[in-house]
């Protein structure tokens, strides 16, 4: 059997936040923050707002377009670094809220890469036989916890909430669906973009002092993430492409995780895909991280951008470091 994706949606909170917006919050300004990101605007979940209930919006539109119901659905999956709680997960709390019955459900934390690592997984469930029809979910709730002064403003400028939802189904081995995936990891710069606190290498009185140290805000070394974003994108996209015996130009559509414009321009232009091949939607919505890559598939298939027949390659680079493709036929 050959995985195919049978509904893709998204989701993102009502509430929209401008660059200006953030100009009375820390020093900064539109033209700053457009220059190193192309990010105009974002979205921010109101008070209450969870990251499961972005997913769960995002779940119920695919589920719809899917013919679907979600009780028709096997298993869960359900990427996120921002969970409503340290734990549970929120693949459990989805479940609760869609009202499954007691299927399994499983968190993916590869934060960035989290939409392509569940997708793999997906992927090889249902041609494994083990599952038929899994839900895939990539949501983020980042706005609570960031840093909004003119000290974190580096990461407040970019991070962002939504959820984009995927349903992957059994399908012919002939037909469209998931060719193949590649996944990698290089833990020797986790420390370059990630967030210290909490943490279980120190007790609860030493976490309380971490935290009044601002410890627990998210870190990222902008530069070192560029550098090696811009390369291991080439590379996870050709890696993908030699697995299938196809080349650069086959590619009808490239989404990229929408982590930075200047990252993805970088990468367009290294791969010789032109804008029309191109999705690009970070300048509306901001980095996403585990939702980007769906809410950038949903609005391209929404547009009519993905045919059919259409080789589409996503591909995600991201904290860890993470990085990893899959590429589809549409």
């Amino acid at each position: 059997m050959r995985a195919k994706i049978a509904g893709i949606a998204h989701y993102v909170p009502e509430r929209v936040v401008t660059n200006h917006d953030l100009e009375v919050l820390m020093d900064t300004s539109d033209a700053w923050i457009v220059e190193r990101t192309g990010i105009r605007e974002r979205r921010y979940v109101r008070e209450g707002q969870g990251t499961s209930d972005l997913g769960l919006e995002a779940a119920r539109a695919a589920l719809d377009q899917a013919g679907l119901t979600p009780a028709d659905i096997d298993f869960i999956i359900f990427a996120t670094l921002s969970p409503d709680y340290m734990f549970p997960g929120c693949g459990v709390l989805l479940q609760q809220k869609l009202g499954c019955p007691t299927i399994g459900a499983l968190d993916v934390r590869t934060q960035c890469t989290g939409f392509v690592y569940g997708l793999s997984m997906a992927d090889a469930l249902i041609r494994s036989g083990t599952y038929r029809r899994i839900l895939l979910v990539g949501a983020e709730t980042q706005s609570m916890g960031l840093n909004f002064t003119t000290e974190g403003r580096d990461m407040a400028v970019i991070f962002a909430d939504g959820a984009g939802a995927a349903v992957i189904v059994a399908g012919d081995d002939d037909g469209p669906g998931i060719l193949a995936s590649v996944l990698h990891s290089e833990g020797q710069y986790a420390k370059e973009l990630w967030m210290e606190v909490p943490t279980c290498l120190a007790p609860s009185t030493r976490m309380t002092e971490m935290i009044a140290e601002g410890r627990h805000f998210p870190q990222m070394n902008g530069r070192e993430v560029f550098k090696h974003a811009t390369r291991r994108f080439v590379e996870a996209v050709d890696e993908v492409l030699e697995k299938i015996g196809a080349k650069r130009e086959d590619i009808a559509l490239l989404v990229p995780h929408q982590a930075n414009k200047r990252i993805s321009d970088a990468v367009a232009e290294r791969l010789s895909i032109e804008p029309a091949r191109l999705v690009v939607n970070v300048q509306r919505y901001g980095n996403t991280t585990a939702a980007s890559i769906p809410i950038a598939l949903s609005e391209a298939v929404a547009e009519g951008r993905a045919r059919p027949g259409d080789l589409v390659v996503l591909v995600a680079f991201g904290s860890g470091f993470t990085w990893g493709a899959t590429a589809i036929r549409w």
